[in-house]
């Protein structure tokens, strides 16, 4: 069993991250034998550091400048399930960007640390590092997490359900003012590869059109669809599109060709609704506006399934700490809170279901709910 664990939160922030520590936290300091957990300040940066164990501790409310842990207990973390980001901080530092040299550098970390594991929660990157690691010899758990829902071995990644809500409540606001001034309104959702972001925030929001990276769109469609409506007699429509969706004359998805912060080099996307926007007005006398929520959806505090859900992933990171079951990321299946391996990641990403979630001819989601 271990009796000292470090945890680092990895990637873009999210509501759901704090739950998860407290989880952890309370988790560990559960039944027989409490486990310390320590807390790693910025992702995989922490574990970089040319000394990390002569680094700190922190104080217990922050960060000091140079240092780069502190001990979490679970007095220090009792309100963090009501605030949204990571109170650790967090970075996309990839420690196999420069080869072996860090990867080195980071078991040094954890054995000057005595770690006896480490807890990374991530999406796909975070989780490939760590999945590397275990690789290596060292102890990990992972829990999932992106807004995006598309890593794969699990149903549920935290921060989605409260992305979600917030793209419906903006798309409201959204919607009082196009259907005050008669506007057609293209609203860009995050969502790389997968549109389970864009598809279920239309829905909530009523969006007319939800246009996803699975299914290449057909501009004139598009028009044609908005067309029809407004001859129906309707004083707006609402467009939602997904950052990596792309129409059927791209051959790849729209980008401003830079590259994303350090390590992981995911060329940076966004600027698809604008697009969207202009080819809508250069084929019609509308009145149209485009929006891009970009990092509104990840913003906020965590909303009840979030906390609910980072709490419950959290505690079931100390269960497979105490039990000495590494290798293995926290998981969703059929609806059960389980463990899967971390080599689950390994495989193609979660992507919405054409055949049964979305309507190809409509561009929305399928009116049929039992296939």
């Amino acid at each position: 069993m271990a009796k000292r664990i470090g945890v680092l939160t990895g990637g873009g922030d999210c509501p759901g991250l704090n739950p998860a520590l407290k989880g952890l936290v309370l988790g560990a300091h559960h039944g027989a034998g409490n486990i310390e957990v320590i807390g790693l300040r910025d992702g995989w940066k922490s574990l970089v550091q040319e000394d990390l164990a002569r680094m700190g501790p922190s104080p217990d409310q922050f960060f000091g400048k140079d240092q780069f842990w502190k001990i979490l207990t679970p007095e220090a973390v009792e309100s963090w399930d009501a605030e949204g980001g990571t109170n650790l901080g967090s970075s996309r530092t990839n420690p196999y960007k420069k080869g072996a040299e860090r990867e080195e550098q980071v078991i040094r970390n954890v054995e000057a640390m005595k770690l006896d594991a480490l807890v990374a929660i991530g999406g796909e990157d975070t989780l490939g590092v760590a999945l590397k690691l275990h690789r290596k010899g060292v102890p990990v758990v992972g829990v999932p997490k992106t807004i995006d829902k598309d890593l794969p071995g699990t149903e549920y990644t935290l921060g989605f359900e409260t992305a979600v809500q917030i793209i419906t409540d903006e798309v409201d606001r959204v919607r009082t003012t196009a259907g005050s001034h008669s506007r057609t309104f293209v609203i860009e959702t995050m969502g790389r590869h997968a549109g389970h972001l864009a598809l279920q925030g239309g829905i909530g929001a009523g969006a007319y059109i939800i246009l996803i990276p699975e299914h290449p769109y057909n501009v004139a469609r598009v028009v044609k669809l908005l067309a029809d409506r407004k001859a129906q007699g309707a004083r707006y429509s609402i467009v939602v599109i997904a950052e990596g969706a792309r129409s059927d004359t791209m051959k790849e998805p729209f980008s401003s060709g830079s590259l994303r912060d350090t390590g992981f080099a995911h060329v940076a996307l966004g600027g698809i609704g604008e697009l969207l926007r202009a080819q809508i007005e250069q084929a019609t006398d509308w009145d149209l506006r485009s929006v891009n929520l970009s990092h509104l959806q990840r913003g906020g505090a965590p909303g009840a399934y979030d906390r609910r859900m980072g709490r419950t992933y959290g505690a079931a990171a100390a269960d497979l700490c105490r039990k000495g079951d590494w290798g293995k990321m926290v998981t969703l299946r059929e609806g059960r809170v389980t463990a899967a391996p971390l080599t689950d990641i390994d495989g193609p990403l979660l992507t919405v279901d054409l055949d049964r979630e979305y309507d190809t001819n409509r561009y929305n989601a399928r009116r049929a709910a039992i296939l």
